[in-house]
């Protein structure tokens, strides 16, 4: 099915749709005959920045919080589709205040997918992190919680209301990005610092995030992660691709090592993910266990496929160089701007 052909005359909600996420939904769907377009945030400021911006009378506002139930409900009557992107996504916060990112990730999460039910939403969509996958810190600890909410509930919803998960990695100048801190930092000509040069991270830009999202959308069925295959680089090349864009090549650079809850490399699929992990071009599908807790039924036979299988991760991925970095980097609007001395908000 065709973008046009699914959000035709349909509401969509976007949870924590005033961030970078939302504002690229909003970018291609405007462009479409979809009947309204929801935003749901705690940001009313930014919820007036974009109603000034977009000046669309399709799009239409809520403050609320996915911590409260019935504020959700208050903005999700008569809404067709979902995407929960709603979230608690820095690291080094989430180390110092755990219980928060429980709260709006899990507890959230939860909040949204009931009241969803409860409304009889047609499709949700929720969006997690490579983080999740063997996760170190508070903040992939509590995605890896709501991916389990998500699959939990996606039983209950059934065919009725379709519940699937996308999972990426780096989006590059988004909300927790380091790409747009290195360009201010380089315009006030203050030195770059680096927690490890090696380590290396999935990039994505946004428009692939919201392709991914989209394909979930035309292909899950209840219960699925879907991930999208994407390049790698290492810290280092990134920096040194976006230092170049910048005009300024041998910019100076400091190593500072690792903060709080940092994983070397990242990872998109488990071993034992990658074992069950549908192969579907462009992307994976991870369908859900569906077994029940009659475990006695299944035990007879055991699964090689986890043993001989690997985890799909940004150390054995496709590697960029500094080249194809920077190609990548030039998608970016926010990139393109800064090129030319330009300053604009990264999540417009």
């Amino acid at each position: 099915m065709k973008e046009k052909d699914i959000f035709d005359n349909k509401t969509l909600l976007i949870t924590g749709g005033t961030g970078s996420f939302g504002n690229a939904v909003l970018r291609r769907f405007l462009k479409s005959s979809i009947k309204e377009i929801r935003i749901f945030s705690r940001d009313e400021k930014k919820q007036d920045d974009m109603r000034r911006r977009y000046a669309d009378n399709r799009l239409k506002f809520y403050l609320g919080d996915v911590r409260d139930y019935d504020s959700i409900m208050n903005a999700i009557r008569g809404v067709d589709y979902i995407f929960h992107s709603a979230a608690l996504k820095q690291v080094p916060s989430c180390e110092f205040h755990p219980i928060e990112a429980v709260k709006t990730n899990i507890i959230g999460t939860e909040n949204v997918l009931t009241a969803a039910i409860n409304a009889k939403v047609k499709r949700v969509i929720c969006l997690s992190t490579d983080k999740a996958v063997y996760p170190i810190n508070a903040m992939g600890i509590s995605k890896a919680m709501m991916e389990k909410v998500i699959v939990a509930k996606s039983r209950q919803g059934g065919d009725s209301t379709i519940i699937c998960c996308t999972r990426y990695g780096n989006v590059m100048a988004s909300r927790g990005s380091v790409i747009p801190l290195f360009v201010e930092l380089i315009h006030e000509d203050k030195e770059l610092t680096l927690t490890d040069p090696n380590m290396t991270r999935f990039m994505m830009t946004l428009d692939d995030a919201v392709d991914l999202v989209l394909f979930a959308f035309s292909n899950g069925r209840p219960g699925d992660i879907f991930v999208q295959k994407a390049p790698a680089a290492t810290v280092g090349i990134m920096t040194q691709a976006l230092c170049e864009l910048m005009g300024k090549p041998n910019y100076p650079t400091r190593v500072i090592g690792t903060r709080h809850g940092e994983k070397r490399y990242e990872s998109l699929l488990s071993r034992e993910e990658m074992a069950c992990a549908i192969d579907m071009g462009g992307y994976y599908r991870i369908p859900p266990d569906l077994r029940d807790l009659n475990y006695a039924k299944y035990v007879d036979i055991g699964e090689e496929g986890i043993t001989n299988a690997g985890e799909y991760n940004s150390d054995n991925t496709e590697r960029l160089d500094v080249e194809s970095m920077k190609l990548l980097l030039n998608k970016l609007r926010f990139i393109k701007a800064a090129a030319k001395g330009e300053i604009i908000d990264p999540e417009e």
